[in-house]
């Protein structure tokens, strides 16, 4: 082969380098809740080991097909005739249908009733529209399947036109203060540069009477968190999402939040940053290296 065929065969291998380096970065998403966890993102390739949990491994089982952008097109506020009593952690969609097993073992974040609470909302995608968030009623049932009787009427917390920051809108609201044991938090965000319909369930813990947050454990906030055992059996301290002016009503602070569900879990993938992407130029460093390589042998080769 002549010196001018490799090197029109080496300028050609270029473009499909970059476009494996591309293929090996994360897919575009967004739509879901990561603090406190979503069903969606905890059961999710980016939950880590709370992926690996006993009600996230039964939803793979049971029809999990897809785990971002549960969204429904045209609801337009209707969401209580949009979605179905029983399929409600699914939007109705077939394609999410194991996210509305009814089972009390689903990761959780741990929470203080009557506190602050600022909640994370992963995207991607700037968009306008309004968070609307419903905690389930005193007595619900996490072993049967949530039904619009399960939420009130009127949600506790509502933000409009958030800003979006750092890859997240983060919603800030006072958490009612006569809730106890295990609820769900059924956040919907109605868009309105789309006609999209978001649709999310975060499971949450609140300590008996008497039992304060900080009694299970808590976390300073740090740029790179470290885990930390808590007081209770299977509970990891989870860092303090950080604060951002969103557009929502300033209320106080966030309680300290702990995540349950499989013993020794990392902290929620939406604390302490850890909804970034990974690290694209670790692959676009290696394909830099094949590049480089394949020169310097060209070079080589030419001068003999």
């Amino acid at each position: 082969m002549t010196n001018a065929r490799r090197a029109a065969a080496l300028a050609g291998a270029v473009p499909l380098l970059l476009l494996a380096v591309g293929a090996a970065g994360p897919a575009a998403a967004h739509g879901a809740p990561t603090d406190p966890v979503s069903r969606a993102v905890a059961c999710s390739p980016a939950g880590g080991r709370l992926a690996q949990s006993a009600a996230c491994r039964a939803a793979v089982a049971s029809g999990v097909a897809a785990f971002d952008n549960l969204r429904l097109a045209g609801v337009n506020g209707r969401d209580r005739q949009a979605v179905p009593d029983g399929r409600l952690c699914s939007g109705g969609l077939a394609a999410y249908r194991g996210l509305d097993l009814p089972r009390a073992d689903w990761p959780s974040t741990r929470l203080a009733p009557g506190a602050g609470l600022t909640l994370t909302y992963r995207s991607t995608i700037p968009h306008t529209g309004t968070f609307r968030l419903f905690l389930t009623k005193d007595g619900y049932d996490p072993a049967k399947p949530l039904t619009w009787s399960d939420l009130p009427s009127e949600p506790f917390a509502t933000a409009t036109d958030p800003e979006l920051v750092d890859g997240a809108y983060r919603i800030r609201a006072e958490l009612p203060s006569d809730r106890t044991g295990r609820h769900l938090i059924y956040t919907v965000w109605q868009n309105t540069s789309t006609p999209d319909t978001y649709y999310s369930c975060s499971d949450v813990v609140f300590p008996a009477a008497g039992r304060s947050a900080g009694a299970t454990g808590s976390a300073a906030p740090a740029p790179t968190p470290e885990p930390a055992r808590s007081a209770a059996a299977g509970t990891t301290a989870a860092p303090a999402a950080p604060e951002s002016p969103a557009g929502a009503a300033s209320t106080p602070a966030r309680p300290a939040q702990t995540l349950s569900g499989t013993p020794g879990e990392a902290a929620s993938p939406g604390s302490g940053g850890g909804d970034r992407a990974p690290a694209l130029p670790l692959v676009a460093g290696g394909a830099a290296g094949l590049l480089i390589t394949a020169g310097a042998a060209f070079t080589l080769r030419r001068r003999r």
